[in-house]
């Protein structure tokens, strides 16, 4: 792990002096951007499967209905229909959460890289890096600590608190919108709406602002990969589901 490491440091800090004559002091904050783009651009064939498998289980709606009520008192036989159903029309039921899982290894190394004051055995010359007033190693905590909420470093957790409170209330509208326009929620069969359903459809919409948490206790280095990330994924779901609003909005999202 830790020569790992010592690879993907080593990979930061040159793609960080290659965009030195362009953001000079920002240059590493500019290099994790950057990575996290290459990142989402890997990934997006996964996006774009995930879209399809939302489009295709969409289709297969009142077939499922149909299933909850013929087996909805019998979760196994449930379970096996909807599978054969899944595996008949060649859908996996899965596939929304692959973006999501494909880029979590990247977001922990991006944490761990500027959580660890020394990366093979050597100084983290990474740490010494910063965007603006903020170091990349640093957290909100910090900032408040140094000069306050508007503070040089402050101000730079500001403009990404902005950010993210931007692109979550576009999700949150989006997604509501969304949901008044989808069809009533399936019921179980006794008539009654699924346990705990209504719930998670009412929080649905709000999850995009648990993003706000994260850039809070994250290392800024790794806020910026979300923030990122985070962007890129409204602007692609927007577009990968432009022509299918509902389905869109029930789709699993990627929040980093």
């Amino acid at each position: 792990m830790s020569a790992f490491m010592s690879v993907f440091a080593h990979l930061v800090g040159q793609l960080a002096e290659l965009l030195q004559p362009l953001f000079h002091a920002g240059a590493a904050a500019a290099a994790i951007v950057l990575f996290t783009a290459c990142v989402r651009l890997a990934i997006h064939p996964l996006s774009r499967a995930a879209a399809r498998g939302q489009k295709a289980r969409t289709k297969l709606a009142p077939q499922i209905a149909e299933l909850r009520k013929k087996h909805g008192k019998n979760p196994e036989r449930m379970q096996k229909a909807l599978m054969e159903l899944h595996t008949k029309e060649k859908v996996s039921p899965l596939s929304g959460c692959l973006p999501s899982l494909a880029q979590m290894p990247a977001f922990f190394l991006m944490y761990h890289l500027f959580s660890s004051r020394e990366i093979g055995g050597e100084a983290n010359e990474l740490l010494g890096h910063s965007l603006f007033a903020a170091p990349l190693g640093g957290r909100w905590t910090h900032a408040l600590a140094d000069g306050g909420v508007l503070g040089g470093a402050g101000l730079v957790y500001l403009a990404l608190f902005a950010i993210v409170a931007g692109v979550a209330t576009f999700n949150y509208r989006r997604t509501k919108a969304q949901m008044a326009n989808a069809p009533a929620m399936p019921a179980g069969p006794d008539g009654q709406q699924v346990p705990g359903l209504g719930a998670m459809t009412k929080m649905m919409p709000l999850m995009s602002f648990a993003t706000l948490f994260t850039v809070a206790v994250v290392p800024l280095a790794a806020a910026l990969y979300v923030v990122t990330s985070t962007t890129w994924t409204a602007a692609e779901r927007y577009f990968l589901y432009r022509d299918m609003p509902v389905a869109g909005a029930l789709a699993p999202g990627t929040a980093m």
